[in-house]
């Protein structure tokens, strides 16, 4: 078999777990499985680099950002393959532009292109342990890009589509993944399966776990998934296409995110053309915007109020003013202060009540909703942060308990 087992910063963050994880690779390597092996820099080397950045220039260009966040995963796969020389095993590193994994230019947050198997395909055809950087990947012009926080998720399931890997295997701190954060709600459940789409939902709600851009790429290229700890030796949990138990369960996780804002335009003009106008402006600067609530007419105005990334609050905030004249809207209100809280779960689809379900924990909680927002396999509300924990353990006991 080939297997691509991928192992993040934690994992990886000192000598012990260094070894530890050589002990994973060498046993998979050692059952006659040829072994590639996706690494992200050592617990908090990526943060640790960006304050030295901060140092020296805090408004460098994302250009040379990425130049030096790239070398936190060159010192993991240099450690990582010391380690396993010297356990006696052939091994070689390889960093991004020498597996050509091509890349859009979108320095910190770039897009796979492509990526080649030849460089790869050599290694393990002389027997060899691959140890490839994560995160990182070169583009068109040669320059050294990287693919966001959580990229070395997607790093690794695009080396296994590449390679037509039969597996594979995101190591990671906990067991697999749960119906809520095992660290922070208790009762949490580890789940045996779950389908790429709910993984996705989870995973872009704020549950991090995977990549949400690493499980759309798995669904797209049929890359057999699991999600196990690096910790302890036991299975994990399979991210497939169809699961037994859909109709079982009614939801599978919920989800939080702190990392929204919420902003409020008032007394805007129902007109055709105003709601365009609106979020032309936000797409065009690349903000992307989640809930959107529009009130109803008044007197020939509306509220609009939507959410976006808390990083894109100052610059999102600043483009609507900006705008005030052309959008004609009497007033703009922002709040940092708020979070979203989901649900998510195929079973939605063949089951009734679930959202009352989720309303009635949260009345019961006295927690009030500001917005909802709803799809085929997903729930969210926004209500406000100090609230957020104490929703997610609420809801988990109401569908769980």
């Amino acid at each position: 078999m080939l297997i691509v087992q991928k192992f993040g910063g934690s994992s990886v963050a000192d000598a012990e777990k260094i070894f530890r994880v050589a002990g994973i690779i060498a046993d998979t390597y050692c059952d006659g499985n040829d072994v590639v092996v996706v690494l992200s820099a050592q617990g908090d080397t990526t943060d640790e680099l960006l304050e030295k950045a901060a140092e020296i220039n805090p408004k460098a260009s994302k250009r040379e950002l990425d130049v030096l966040l790239s070398t936190g995963e060159q010192i993991s796969v240099a450690l990582m393959c010391m380690a396993l020389e010297k356990m006696g095993l052939p091994v070689v590193s390889l960093t991004g532009w020498q597996i050509q994994m091509s890349t859009n230019f979108d320095y910190g947050n770039a897009r796979i292109r492509s990526v080649s198997n030849e460089r790869i395909r050599q290694e393990l055809d002389k027997r060899r342990i691959v140890v490839v950087t994560g995160f990182q990947g070169v583009s068109g012009t040669g320059d050294i890009t990287t693919l966001g926080r959580g990229g070395s998720d997607t790093s690794a399931v695009a080396v296994a589509a590449a390679l037509h890997a039969d597996k594979c295997q995101i190591y990671t701190d906990v067991e697999g993944v749960f119906t809520a954060d095992p660290r922070k709600v208790k009762g949490a459940r580890k789940l045996d399966e779950i389908t790429y789409d709910e993984m996705m939902e989870l995973a872009s709600l704020g549950a991090q776990v995977l990549h949400n851009r690493s499980v759309e790429m798995a669904k797209r290229y049929g890359v057999d998934l699991e999600v196990l700890s690096s910790y302890e030796r036991k299975p994990g949990t399979k991210v497939k296409e169809v699961v037994k138990n859909v109709e079982q369960m009614k939801i599978s996780g919920i989800a939080k995110d702190s990392n929204v804002a919420r902003i409020a335009v008032v007394g805007v003009p129902d007109e055709p053309g105003i709601a365009f106008k609106l979020f032309r402006v936000l797409a065009n600067s690349n903000i992307n915007v989640d809930v959107i609530l529009q009130s109803i007419d008044r007197n020939g105005l509306n509220d609009i109020s939507f959410t976006v990334s808390e990083k894109d609050y100052d610059k999102t905030m600043e483009l609507v003013a900006g705008r005030k004249e052309s959008l004609h809207f009497q007033d703009l209100y922002g709040d940092k202060t708020v979070a979203k809280v989901s649900i998510v779960g195929a079973g939605m689809l063949s089951s009734s009540g679930v959202a009352a379900t989720m309303f009635e924990a949260l009345s019961e909680a006295k927690i009030n909703i500001q917005m909802i927002s709803t799809s085929e396999i997903k729930v969210s509300v926004l209500i406000s942060e100090t609230d957020a924990d104490k929703a997610v353990q609420v809801i988990h006991n109401k569908f769980f308990n």
